[in-house]
């Protein structure tokens, strides 16, 4: 990274229901502020930066004049999948550092060109992942990192998406790009939110190595295709195998004020378990931690455990890295080797049998 910055300044490249989270650091950080905000509804936009506490940043309809904004140091990118690659071009061409959402391309070759230009222009280029900074998972991780389950062997994880009473009215048109495969690059469940769950394998136990998986398709009644049910089993690189089980359930009822998701983590190591009970939302009530040891049960609650906080946390970490000069979590090349494999995933259920991630270029 090259100059650091003091004050972080921020642009936003779409104005969609998500951007409410990504805005809550931005507007409580002393050494950051949003300046201004773009998107093809404008008047989304202006009401958007003024919930959020700026109601003078400026406010554009087409990115490329966001971009041209001298500023705006840095973008967070925050729009469907398939304008991810081109949109972030255009940011790091213009000299801004980005924060894009994930996944964060289509394919690898994409990402090794967006990684290849931040690096020429030498710009910082980091794709944003929340669930690695939620509370619950920091505490199981520090648990794990002083020695509390012994050696990590196994992470099972399960996703399951159901209804919830306080959650989230998603805009229809946040539903029509997801529909269109050219759009998407993938299903909402195992490329689209299987990010999260595979960069949790990452952030827990490494890269992965070898990749198995069956994945179906469950129409809803609003016509919303789910790639679930679906079952993904890895192996890592360092040794110790993962798992991810997605379900649809959509007479469940999950806890939750944004999606009705619910998701858990189990983490087995030679001398313990670590479960994390929380994620989007939950379905009991029960702490946002146990860890399992010596013959006996410990829960942790001394943690945020709105989904919200994973958002502040991810955000507070990245205008840190700015102002520093550090490398951000998940870095160009991180977000590239997750993207891998998510899409090994893919490639394994289209063949039938596994597949190595290496195999997917």
């Amino acid at each position: 990274m090259g100059k650091t910055l003091d004050r972080v300044r921020a642009g936003f490249i779409g104005a969609g229901r998500i951007s409410d989270l990504h805005a809550i650091e931005y507007a409580n950080n002393p050494h950051a502020e949003i300046v201004a905000v773009c998107d093809v509804d404008t008047d989304q936009a202006a009401r958007r930066a003024a919930s959020w506490g700026f109601p003078k940043a400026r406010i554009y309809a087409d990115h490329r004049a966001l971009l041209d904004d001298t500023a705006v140091d840095v973008v967070d990118i925050l729009l469907p999948h398939h304008l991810h690659h081109p949109v972030a071009l255009d940011a790091i061409a213009a000299g801004k550092h980005v924060s894009l959402q994930k996944p964060m391309t289509h394919t690898v070759s994409q990402a090794d060109e967006l990684i290849a230009a931040a690096r020429k222009q030498g710009v910082v280029l980091r794709v944003f992942e929340n669930f690695v900074f939620y509370p619950p998972v920091m505490k199981a991780k520090a648990l794990i990192d002083q020695g509390a389950i012994g050696t990590p062997v196994t992470i099972r994880i399960k996703s399951n998406f159901g209804r919830g009473k306080g959650a989230w009215t998603v805009p229809k048109s946040a539903q029509t790009w997801r529909l269109d495969p050219s759009k998407n690059g993938g299903g909402p469940c195992v490329f689209d939110d299987g990010h999260h769950k595979f960069a949790l394998g990452w952030h827990f136990m490494g890269k992965a190595e070898q990749v198995h998986a069956w994945i179906g398709t469950t129409t809803a009644e609003d016509g919303y295709v789910y790639d679930a049910p679906a079952l993904v089993s890895w192996k890592f690189a360092a040794g110790g195998l993962g798992s991810l089980e997605v379900a649809y359930s959509p007479e469940l009822e999950v806890i939750t004020r944004h999606y009705p998701q619910d998701d858990r983590i189990e983490i087995t190591g030679t001398k313990g378990v670590i479960c994390i009970n929380r994620g989007h939302g939950r379905i009991a009530d029960q702490p946002a931690v146990l860890l399992y040891r010596n013959g006996g049960v410990e829960g942790f609650s001394d943690m945020e455990t709105g989904w919200e906080a994973s958002f502040v946390e991810s955000t507070r970490h990245f205008i840190a890295a700015l102002r520093s000069g550090t490398a951000p979590r998940l870095s160009g090349e991180d977000g590239r080797e997750i993207l891998r494999f998510t899409l090994a995933a893919l490639l394994s259920a289209e063949k039938g049998h596994a597949v190595r991630v290496d195999e997917v270029t």
